[in-house]
């Protein structure tokens, strides 16, 4: 096939070329006079599985032929013959059995490391182990590093690394895969070094990024009969540029310095580097641009000298688009909006980026049209169905059950997908209003037991199977991984099963399948995991998860595809858009890594950070030069405003310069390009203006209108009466939260009740009157009631702040009155309103001239008595009550006094103005507010008169608040 040659054969493609298929007409071109056995001969060793299957692909599409031998790179296991080289173990027992040396090292070291940090730091270990067996670096070369200057990274550091040592110093014996692989390739090379096989070998389509993959590259580059094939290398960069990409710490991210280093490692230069097919790149005129764009920053400078020699830069920007969007949303609606087009015209379109949340939104973007991508990354498994019923489930045995966690899995689609699901669903519903309402923070079985009891048609075996399931499940100690596994999955298939049979639908479909493969997976590594505490089995589990993906290839459209940017190295399209081309998105920032730092990784012969940085230029060289492009980015993210990527920038910068070529109208032309797109998108996006509702003022009829209210409800009339109309006539309540939370109604009922018992104590036994005995009594109720250690310690830390405020206060309350009642009930009624209101005292104290005086304990900032005047009337309309005889048990008396108890901070007592309003005054113009809401001509206006325009209704949705301010009109609607 090749002639012979005294020096290595390397050829490449183009940048912008479609690689496979310039790969495939390579072979034809080669091969077509000769017998049709000798393609079969050939060796054909690619990089990854979806760029053999492109290639079959091509070869099926004709002219008929006998194929080549093809081969990937992970292959070579298979070809390795007599080589002997054991099996290699799994990376998932690699990963367990670093885990239990992790774990140990934890136990007797706590300060590492944070415990759930266990897995990622294995799994990160076993990454640096399977990097240093793929570069051929050893354990004596990373501890022989002079780390003087950072000791401190470095001691914590090395703890780990013993560990590390240990696993490599076995190697030879059980290697991973990295290691068996650079096992091979080094027995293959020996073997080729005695007898270099006769047919053609040929490796295309990788870049050598890895160590072990540049050293096979180079083995078969020397054989008689073998080339290399060079997917986008760089034919217009001069030689002098390729010379300065030699040193790996000022060039790593330059897309072409892995080629430079192959070269330099096989003793060519760029000029020995042969176009495979003699086919010209789609855009040579952009190519140009964008390799005199891309240049390495020592010599930029070119850009003055070569800048002017690019010419005309029309024809390599004709078809460029670049679209700079407000926010990602835009951004995405505007892909949207291509791939849709390019679907109506059977263009085939792909999207290239790495940023998976955009590839999101394009995706539910396009779903207005009915278009379903095709997306090569798929969905996470972890965020699939069966991957998050999974880990809920998982969670069961380590934390004490929830209220949120048990409903979150009752609700999940796979929760009781047997038989029965409907009337499921009905109980629990029933079961979630049950315990908003009565606060079930933490289900009991007694609780859930009384709540089924207690309905009308009790749901005794459903509630049977609930406790039976959910109830009581956290694992103790520290069992072995193995039986941990066994519960977790006959738990997660009892729970999908419900009251039928077998595991539901939790192993069903796309997902479910991946979910049970690695399930089979971790039970055939179960025994190197060892004893694990149900914690660390759960971020195990949940880490181990995160790693599957879910693709159903045969979902997608065939014209608008979703690629990664290594998909999109082997395939070919129409329309490339480029999209996430910010810092940080296109290229990634590099991860921070645990172990060495940049300058200690490029000392020990390491991959630098930015080996990812080059790559993705790469990448990004490559598919910039496809026909038609677009470049896409946010110009905002959620929190603050993007930079635009390097290759955007330089690419613009570039443009900006050359005025004489046309590079300014160029930039203008792609600006404005996408600007019509984004134009578009708003136009998508835009809705016929709605007038905005009117400020409400509902008038039902009087025969509806409530007629019992309580005193706390008086305020709430006055300020907001809308919120009274809701409540009482349309009878809607606020959704209780779900979790009981430590809030200020919480924090009230707690500090009524102690100081409640407080003061009864008091009574019965005077000696207690004393902060001691009161904060005594705050533990108690606290601990009783309080769940939450943090609320419990700054409560208490509250009432013993008011303590002594309250103790010398109550000295002399009890020198002027008795306490005669607390919590004292009282109903009031203005019968030809026929209108009852209705009042609890929190404490009635009664003098020696009979008089009474009313308290009640506030914890926050007690009303003014100016607020008391026109608003807050409670203390005022219980002082009307108790003159005229409306507490129950108390005969009428005059109200000399009522206070408001104020506990905040600083502690205040605040008096009811009953010297500038009396009583039968407050009750005179109580009755003529009730006459006024009883008279049909009468709204309830929404937030008539609140306190600040911040305050919140829990009605001001229902009354559109926001689309009219209190300073608009209400509107009088009379209702039917």
């Amino acid at each position: 096939m090749f002639s012979p040659s005294e020096q290595p054969r390397v050829f490449a493609a183009p940048p912008g070329a479609d690689f496979p298929e310039v790969l495939v007409q390579g072979l034809r071109s080669r091969f077509a006079n000769n017998p049709p056995e000798d393609m079969a001969r050939v060796q054909l060793i690619l990089n990854t599985r979806r760029m053999e299957r492109r290639v079959r692909a091509l070869f099926d599409q004709g002219p008929p032929c006998l194929l080549p031998r093809i081969h990937l790179l992970t292959d070579f296991g298979n070809l390795s013959g007599s080589l002997g080289v054991p099996t290699a173990i799994s990376p998932m027992r690699k990963r367990f059995e670093l885990v239990q040396l992790v774990a140990q090292l934890l136990d007797a070291q706590p300060d590492l490391a944070a415990r759930s940090s266990l897995y990622d730091l294995a799994d990160s270990l076993a990454t640096l182990m399977d990097e240093m067996s793929g570069e051929g670096v050893s354990p004596d070369v990373i501890e022989g590093l002079d780390v003087s200057d950072q000791s401190g990274h470095w001691e914590r550091a090395k703890t780990f690394f013993a560990i590390a040592r240990h696993f490599l110093e076995r190697i030879e014996d059980q290697p991973d895969a990295e290691a068996r692989q650079r096992m091979i390739v080094e027995g293959l090379m020996h073997q080729w070094d005695q007898n270099p096989p006769k047919h053609p070998v040929i490796i295309a389509g990788s870049t050598g990024s890895r160590g072990t993959t540049m050293l096979l590259m180079q083995a078969v580059a020397k054989l008689p009969q073998g080339a290399l094939v060079l997917p986008g290398f760089d034919f217009d960069m001069p030689e002098t540029v390729w010379t300065t990409l030699s040193d790996a710490l000022s060039s790593e991210d330059h897309p072409q310095f892995r080629f430079q280093k192959l070269l330099s490692n096989l003793d060519l230069s760029a000029s020995d580097v042969v176009p495979w097919a003699g086919l010209d790149a789609p855009n040579t005129e952009r190519n140009r641009l964008v390799s005199l764009a891309l240049r390495p920053a020592p010599v930029t400078d070119q850009w003055l000298e070569e800048g002017p020699l690019l010419g005309n830069l029309e024809e390599a920007t004709r078809q460029m688009t670049l679209v700079e969007a407000p926010s990602m949303r835009e951004e995405a609606l505007a892909i949207a909006m291509r791939l849709r087009q390019a679907a109506q015209e059977g263009v085939t379109a792909a999207l290239i980026t790495p940023d998976r949340m955009l590839t999101r939104q394009v995706t539910a973007a396009l779903d207005r049209w009915d278009l379903v991508p095709d997306d090569s990354a798929g969905m996470p498994l972890q965020l699939s169905p069966p991957g998050r019923f999974l880990r809920h489930t998982a969670a069961l045995l380590v934390k004490e059950l929830t209220a949120e966690a048990l409903l979150t899995l009752l609700k999940h689609p796979l929760c009781h997908s047997g038989q029965d699901r409907n009337l499921h669903l009905l109980h629990t519903r029933d079961l979630e209003l049950a315990m908003r309402k009565q606060g079930m923070t933490y289900p009991e079985p007694e609780t859930l037991r009384a709540w089924a009891g207690a309905q009308k048609e009790p749901p005794l075996v459903w509630i049977e199977w609930v406790i039976s399931q959910f109830c009581g499940q956290i694992i103790a100690g520290s069992p072995d991984f193995s039986a941990v596994l066994e519960t977790h999955i006959a738990l997660s298939e009892r729970i999908a099963a419900g009251s039928d049979e077998g595991s539901g639908g939790l192993w069903d479909e796309a997902a479910g399948r991946e979910a049970a493969k690695i399930i089979a997976q971790l039970r055939d590594n179960a025994k190197y995991a060892g004893p694990l505490e149900a914690r660390d089995y759960a971020d195990l589990f949940g880490s181990v998860i995160a790693g599957g993906e879910v693709r159903n290839r045969d979902k997608g459209h065939p014209n608008v595809l979703i690629w990664g940017t290594l998909e999109a190295r082997v395939q070919g399209a129409d329309l490339v858009i480029l999209g996430g081309l910010n810092e940080g998105s296109w290229p990634e920032a590099p991860s921070p890594d645990p172990w060495l730092n940049r300058k200690m990784r490029h000392d020990a012969g390491l991959l630098l950070p930015e080996r990812r940085i080059g790559l993705s230029a790469h990448d990004f060289q490559q598919a910039v030069g496809a026909p038609q492009v677009w470049l896409t980015r946010s110009i905002r993210s959620d929190e603050a405003e993007t930079v635009s990527s390097r290759w955007v920038n330089r690419l613009t910068n570039l443009l900006k310069g050359l005025p004489d070529q046309g590079g300014v109208q160029a930039l203008s032309d792609m600006q404005a390009r996408g600007q019509e797109w984004l134009s578009m998108v708003k136009s998508l996006e835009r809705v016929e203006e709605v007038p905005s509702e009117n400020r409400p003022s509902p008038r039902p009829p009087v025969a509806v209108r409530p007629d019992h209210l309580s005193v706390t409800e008086i305020k709430k009339l006055i300020r907001d009466p809308y919120a009274i109309y809701a409540r009482h006539i349309l009878k809607l309540r606020p959704l209780d939260s779900l979790m009981k939370t430590p809030d200020a109604l919480l924090r009230g009922i707690i500090v009524h009740e102690v100081l409640e018992q407080f003061v009864r104590d008091v009574d019965a036994d005077a000696s207690h009157l004393n902060s001691a005995h009161l904060l005594k009594i705050s533990e108690t109720v606290l601990a009783e009631n309080v769940p939450w250690a943090t609320a419990r310690a700054l409560w208490k830390a509250r009432i013993e702040r008011v303590s002594g405020h309250f103790v010398s206060g109550e000295i002399g309350r009890r020198a002027n009155a008795i306490p005669i009642a607390y919590e004292c009930k009282a109903r009031s009624e203005i019968p030809e309103l026929g209108f009852t209101l209705s009042a609890k005292a929190d404490r009635i104290d009664r003098t020696e001239k009979g008089d009474l005086v009313i308290y009640d304990y506030k914890t926050g900032r007690p009303p003014s008595q100016d607020e008391q005047k026109f608003f807050d009337k409670q203390l005022l309309l219980e002082a009307a009550m108790a003159e005229r005889g409306g507490f129950k048990d108390i005969d009428p008396a005059d109200v000399v006094d009522a206070i408001y108890l104020g506990l905040g901070n600083p502690p205040k007592d605040e008096r009811a103005p009953l010297a500038d309003t009396a009583p039968a005054q407050i009750w005179d113009e109580f009755t003529q507010l009730i006459a006024h809401f009883m008279d049909a001509e009468n709204g309830f206006t929404a937030r008539r008169a609140m306190h600040s325009d911040r305050d919140h209704s829990d009605y001001d949705q229902l009354a559109r608040f926001g689309e009219w301010d209190v300073t608009d009109k209400p509107k009088a609607e009379d209702l039917g």
